[in-house]
């Protein structure tokens, strides 16, 4: 059970047990009392085992139970009047996996057996006898051990209902939490992107009735505002639904790539490779990157094209940005919070991000995120 620093392995400390009640079990029977020739070794080769059975009580405690019982009658037909202290062991490890009503009809019937075998191979009066069987198996050291298996399965059972409440607790503090982000981004950010979405609906409604040319910058306004108003109610929505609706991913770059089209930036897709299936987190990321990127390219590199390629690997998806944008080469890149959210994003997957001018004009955003040799 132990998980400190120096916790030792549960199967070594069931062997190093196991070889200490054979030890025990040896060295008392043979420095007392105890018959010669073949019992003596029969005898000790029953102490010896009814001993080291006890190393697989943790995986099989029934069977370590009735090995064990059976070692001890059989020790004590031999000749060896020794405290059954293997079985003792057993009946322990039995009790504190859940095994009572077992371990109490096996002892019932091993301390009549007991008896039993007493009066069969044992000399001397009845009262004799019943007195050896009795300091094979006494009633006292029986009933502690059943009741130390009793104390330590309760004491178990009782740390694992606290680690399954503090889990409970987590995990209703983290739903609780999520829920008052939820709220703050409504709070916050709701009403302003609806201004500004109504605001821009209505400009560009009141310029197509007179007549007039919309100005791009104000279409691209317009798409904005309802792309940010749709992130942020599957936000908003997810947040709520514990992650029930799930966001937008590797299928959604099409549409994603058409609304920037919309916006006057001529934008191409392509992809290569055998497009297959990618873990979610994989995809959300890749759209996240795209998004980013060309939102950056409309903002600040006042560029014309810019071109999107989806590269398919067997373990890995790599994404490419390209734009035609003012960004001279060899210049270093100012990094902005985009940026910044990309790279904790790609980095958070074990992959790659590189960024920067391209040597022919423009810039570059280029991604490799690692799919596990997902299929």
């Amino acid at each position: 059970m132990g998980k400190g620093r120096f916790a030792v392995p549960a199967g070594v400390t069931d062997w190093v047990i196991a070889v200490g009640v054979t030890a025990l079990l040896l060295g008392t029977g043979l420095s007392g009392p105890h018959p010669a020739g073949v019992r003596e070794s029969l005898g000790s080769a029953l102490l010896a085992a009814g001993g080291l059975a006890l190393a697989a009580r943790r995986r099989s405690p029934l069977v370590v139970l009735a090995v064990t019982g059976l070692c001890a009658v059989g020790h004590q037909a031999a000749g060896f009047d020794v405290l059954a202290v293997s079985y003792l062991v057993a009946v322990y490890g039995a009790v504190r996996a859940g095994h009572r009503t077992v371990a109490l009809a096996a002892s019932s019937g091993l301390l009549a057996v007991l008896h039993l075998t007493a009066l069969v191979f044992q000399d001397g009066s009845a009262r004799e006898v019943v007195a050896q069987a009795r300091s094979t198996l006494e009633l006292a050291w029986l009933i502690a051990a059943f009741a130390a298996g009793e104390a330590v399965r309760q004491a178990e059972r009782r740390a694992d209902e606290a680690e399954r409440t503090r889990e409970e607790t987590a995990r209703r503090r983290a739903d609780e939490e999520r829920l008052r982000i939820a709220r703050e981004l409504h709070d916050s950010l709701t009403h302003q992107i609806s201004v500004i979405k109504v605001q821009s609906e209505v400009a560009v409604h009141v310029a197509r009735r007179r007549g007039e040319q919309v100005p791009e910058a104000l279409l691209a306004i317009q798409e904005a505002g309802r792309e940010a108003s749709r992130e942020l109610r599957a936000t908003l929505e997810a947040l709520r639904d514990d992650d029930t609706t799930p966001p937008p991913g590797l299928d959604h770059i099409p549409d994603l790539v058409e609304r920037f089209r919309a916006t006057g930036l001529e934008t191409t897709l392509t992809t290569e490779g055998q497009p297959h299936a990618v873990p979610a987190a994989v995809g959300r990321t890749a759209y996240r990157i795209v998004q980013e990127s060309l939102t950056n390219v409309t903002r600040h590199a006042a560029a014309t094209t810019a071109s999107v390629l989806i590269a398919y690997r067997t373990d890995a998806l790599a994404i490419r940005v390209d734009d035609d944008g003012r960004a001279a080469p060899h210049a270093a890149p100012t990094p902005g919070l985009g940026l910044l959210g990309m790279r904790e994003r790609v980095t958070a997957l074990g992959g790659r991000l590189r960024t920067g001018p391209r040597g022919a004009g423009g810039f570059t955003v280029q991604a490799e995120l690692p799919t596990n040799g997902a299929p």
